[in-house]
């Protein structure tokens, strides 16, 4: 069972976590949501679409303009605040790597901490663990926060997988965060190349066998597009492929731009999974 905010999640149902950038450059919106008024616009299609979560992040992953924790506050916390205010009952999650930025996020109202930086900075699980909050642990090939791998090589991708982020998920429960909301990250394309996400997500079951919910973040990246040699805009195929495959081998968590269209793969998976009914029933029955 995975338990965030005010939200329990049984063990075989899909959650989506809606990204909302709070950045001028992002990779797929270019700062579509980066001003309050199109970003709470965002919010509110994310939650009618199907969105349990909000993940909100106030720096690009890639390279770029340097942003400093106090920016990163400064386009992150108040807007918290808001959704908060305009939804009780969402779960409201930070994407960043920073324990300055997740100690403002927290007292701000937002109930996980998204760090897709493999712990880079150790004092975020105690942060989460004070505010009883609860932990994206994700691996990141050991690379810096917005550096893009270069060789990188492993003798086994999975098995270094699974070694740090279990790591990371055992050390943030000794720190006291709650172990029913920590979850785990392959972290698709963060110090990895294209072969190695593909293998991430064909093994994804031995990281669901583990014990912990697993959380992919697929959606339009890179190791679709080299795969599929398609432009950031013409990813969605590719992703909800590989989001149905992520669902049949377990994972929980989907961190993704298209809300509908994620909810009908994951509401197909898991019809055919056994594990929900269809919505409805006409076929055959007159």
């Amino acid at each position: 069972m995975l338990r965030l905010g005010s939200r329990t999640f049984a063990a075989h149902e899909p959650v989506i976590m809606a990204i909302v950038n709070r950045t001028p450059d992002s990779f797929y919106d270019q700062g579509a949501t980066f001003r309050d008024e199109p970003a709470l616009t965002r919010v509110e299609q994310a939650v009618a679409e199907g969105a349990a979560i909000i993940d909100v992040g106030g720096v690009k992953a890639g390279p770029g303009e340097e942003v400093s924790a106090a920016e990163e506050v400064r386009r992150t916390a108040g807007f918290i605040a808001e959704v908060r205010r305009r939804h009780p009952d969402v779960v409201i999650s930070v994407d960043t790597w920073r324990h300055e930025v997740a100690e403002a996020a927290c007292e701000a109202g937002a109930d996980l901490l998204n760090d897709a930086w493999g712990g880079v900075d150790p004092l975020v699980a105690e942060v989460a663990a004070r505010h009883g909050a609860g932990l994206v642990c994700t691996h990141a090939g050991g690379v810096q926060p917005r550096t893009r791998p270069h060789r990188v090589a492993y003798d086994d991708v999975m098995a270094d997988i699974l070694r740090v982020t279990l790591g990371l998920a055992e050390r943030a429960a000794e720190l006291g965060v709650r172990r029913d909301g920590i979850l785990i990250d392959p972290g698709h394309d963060f110090g990895k190349n294209t072969r190695h996400s593909l293998e991430a997500t064909r093994r994804l079951g031995e990281m669901t066998a583990a014990g912990w919910p697993v959380l992919v973040s697929l959606s339009n990246k890179d190791f679709v597009g080299e795969t599929l040699d398609k432009p950031v805009k013409e990813r969605l195929v590719g992703t909800l492929a590989t989001t149905a495959v992520s669902a049949w081998l377990g994972a929980q968590v989907y961190r993704v731009h298209e809300v509908a269209e994620t909810r009908q793969v994951l509401d197909m998976v898991t019809a055919i999974a056994g594990h929900r009914p269809p919505a409805v029933a006409r076929r055959g029955l007159a």
